[in-house]
């Protein structure tokens, strides 16, 4: 067998993923379990052919695209799928929708995979649309709880917002290159001097689609409030559905390299969004909440990476933040458990001199590592940026007992992933920003300041000023709210559904 057919068979076996999750959900919804576990098998050996078993994969064929990013991402999918369609059947045990469910929940499976395999950019906006709207009808599973149907309709006006953002970039890049595949927008961007205007303003929509679907201030209040949707779904939202903004950046890395003002926007965008969402996440008292500021907060830094050209970090990112937020929500019914176990032993010290020490070596280390294996966009400050932000990352080591061979082992890991991942992307983009880069390390060590000094002094002057307009997100969500209930309000909840009345009986009937 050649290798032209070999492609071709592993092309269809990819090509039957969406397939059998679109099956499932218009035939046999309940069978979702055998689909996924089908979608697990089928994504392993597509990501091992992809890997080299074949050579080179060729041209996109039968309009998926099959490479190291579509080998990744789909493994992902598919294990996050298979996951969190096992945890579904036994939480959702006994409940009377739980087809309905499922077939929602296989649709928007099968659209994120159509997603990741589609070559052409109107087929990731309508698989776009199509997990929107197939997520709308699990954010609503439950049609009588209020604080449900209020946080889905925010979502899906921000949704439709983002949809015009998109349909607007399509068709100025359609208007300009003539296609929409993703090689021909490549090679037209390779053969200009510079970007047209449109194609920059192509770019600048095409973020705010992105911007909007991924949860970015001030259009965030949604995914902070969608708590009353089954722990699945939210696990499935937080994990993988808004994690697609990045995988869409990354499918047009060689032309948002390109679009100055794009990067710009990014960089702005997730930097703001970065920043306050951690802060305000120190705020939270419940798990479920401080975990949707902590997504936005890490949407916020994926698109700062991207903004910044670092392709292979922002890869590394969405894989490492889907697989650790999956976890965390599933898990969520545990954490009270294992808080009253920890209520029983001594407090960790607050960080001190000890961790910025190991913050230093982790810098020191990481900044050695990452010049002498020459990751991520040339140049120094993006080397220093880099190994400034990984020593920051190593801050919660204090918690426990840091010793400098942990602190060396997780940087050496996590160089390891990048030179794995940095293989996968392409990299023959325009070269690093140098001011861009050092703006984005010095608001991260701002940032690390003042979260120190609140660490540091809870009870203090600074704390007591900033902790009523954190713990309400700076009133953002509400000012949004308002604007936008008064041009589209929400519908009205269902009534509860009351039992049905038992028959009145008689005294005669009583005693037969």
């Amino acid at each position: 067998m050649n290798g032209l057919d070999a492609w071709t068979l592993v092309h269809l076996a990819a090509l039957a993923v969406p397939v059998a999750f679109a099956a499932v959900a218009a035939f046999a919804p309940l069978q979702a379990t055998r689909a996924s576990a089908f979608a697990l098998v089928v994504a392993a050996l597509v990501a091992a052919a992809t890997a080299g078993v074949f050579g080179p994969p060729p041209s996109p064929l039968l309009g998926l695209r099959l490479d190291g990013v579509t080998a990744v991402m789909l493994a992902l999918v598919a294990l996050l799928g298979f996951v969190v369609v096992r945890f579904s059947r036994t939480h959702l045990q006994g409940e009377p929708a739980l087809p309905r469910y499922f077939r929602w929940l296989s649709t928007t499976l099968a659209a994120v995979t159509a997603i990741v395999l589609a070559d052409d950019l109107l087929a990731i906006a309508l698989a776009w649309t199509v997990t929107s709207v197939a997520l709308h009808q699990l954010l609503t599973f439950y049609p009588t709880r209020a604080a449900a149907l209020i946080a889905a309709h925010k979502k899906f006006l921000v949704s439709r917002l983002a949809d015009v953002c998109l349909a607007g970039s399509l068709a100025l890049v359609h208007t300009t290159v003539g296609s929409l595949a993703l090689d021909d927008i490549a090679a037209a961007v390779a053969t200009w001097p510079s970007l047209p205007l449109a194609m920059e303003l192509a770019a600048a929509l095409l973020v705010c689609a992105v911007a909007l679907r991924s949860a970015q201030l001030p259009f965030h209040g949604w995914l902070t409030q969608v708590m009353e949707a089954p722990t699945p779904v939210s696990a499935l939202l937080h994990a993988g559905v808004v994690n697609i903004g990045g995988l869409v950046l990354i499918r047009v890395a060689p032309w948002i390299a390109q679009a100055v003002a794009a990067q710009w926007l990014l960089i702005a965008i997730g930097l703001v969004t970065a920043l306050v969402a951690a802060t305000v996440m120190t705020t939270r008292v419940s798990i479920k909440v401080a975990l949707a500021w902590s997504t936005c907060a890490q949407m916020g830094f994926m698109l700062v990476q991207c903004g910044l050209g670092a392709w292979s970090a922002a890869l590394l990112h969405i894989v490492a933040h889907s697989l650790y937020k999956a976890h965390a929500f599933l898990d969520a019914g545990s954490v009270v458990a294992r808080w009253q176990q920890r209520a029983m032993t001594p407090a960790p010290a607050r960080p001190g001199a000890g961790a910025l020490a190991w913050a230093g070596v982790g810098i020191a280390s990481s900044f050695a590592a990452t010049t002498a294996l020459d990751l991520g966009p040339a140049g120094t400050w993006p080397a220093l940026v880099s190994s400034v932000l990984v020593g920051l990352a190593l801050l919660p080591l204090q918690r426990g007992s840091a010793t400098a061979l942990r602190v060396l082992a997780v940087v050496l890991l996590s160089c390891a992933w990048h030179v794995v991942l940095s293989e996968l992307v392409a990299t023959a983009h325009a070269p690093a920003n140098p001011l861009a880069w050092a703006l984005t390390g010095v608001a991260f060590v701002g940032f690390a300041a003042v979260h120190l000094a609140l660490r540091r002094h809870p009870h203090g002057r600074l704390a007591r000023r900033l902790h009523p307009w954190l713990f309400a997100g700076l009133y953002l969500d509400e000012r949004f709210t308002r604007l936008s209930f008064r041009i589209w309000p929400p519908r009205r909840p269902e009534a509860p559904s009351s039992p049905r009345p038992m028959p009145l009986r008689t005294s005669m009937e009583t005693r037969t």
